[in-house]
């Protein structure tokens, strides 16, 4: 399953969302969900630990001046990549 956070993981049970994400999903940050990859952060350390397969959005790190400070175990990707994800898992979940 593909897992896609929108929000900023202060503004929704982030805690939740990391209990369901399971070992072979993927989680995609995007819009004010960036900010959940931001190196150092108590939301990044999570992601880190719990999550295999965390993925964030070029453009919309780049719209939010946070291009250089997202944690090196976190893959950047571009719309082609949103792309080649959702063609990878087949249900997809928003948050």
């Amino acid at each position: 399953m593909l897992f896609t956070l929108s929000n900023s993981p202060q503004h929704c049970d982030f805690s939740l969302l990391l209990k369901m994400v399971a070992s072979d999903d993927a989680l995609l940050l995007m819009q004010d969900g960036v900010l959940a990859a931001i190196h150092d952060s108590e939301a990044c350390g999570l992601l880190s630990q719990l999550v295999q397969s965390v993925y964030v959005l070029s453009e919309d790190l780049a719209a939010r001046g946070l291009v250089g400070q997202i944690s090196h175990k976190i893959t950047l990707i571009d719309y082609t990549g949103f792309v080649a994800l959702t063609e990878k898992h087949a249900q997809q979940t928003a948050w």
